[in-house]
């Protein structure tokens, strides 16, 4: 019944991978490569964690 209002976890974590890629291009942009990296590596731990609550459901 209250199942509605009970946060979704996959899609915060989508915005923060979202985000995390912007980031990374604005770095790229700049021409951060280091900070590209960081931030691109950042993304896809958060994208293997979507992933992992993904496969739990």
């Amino acid at each position: 019944m209250f199942g509605i209002f009970k946060k979704d976890p996959q899609k915060k974590l989508r915005k923060r991978y979202d985000e995390k890629l912007e980031e990374a291009m604005h770095a790229q942009r700049r021409g951060d490569i280091k900070g590209y990296a960081l931030l691109t590596a950042e993304a896809e731990s958060i994208w293997a964690e979507i992933l992992q609550l993904q496969q739990s459901d």
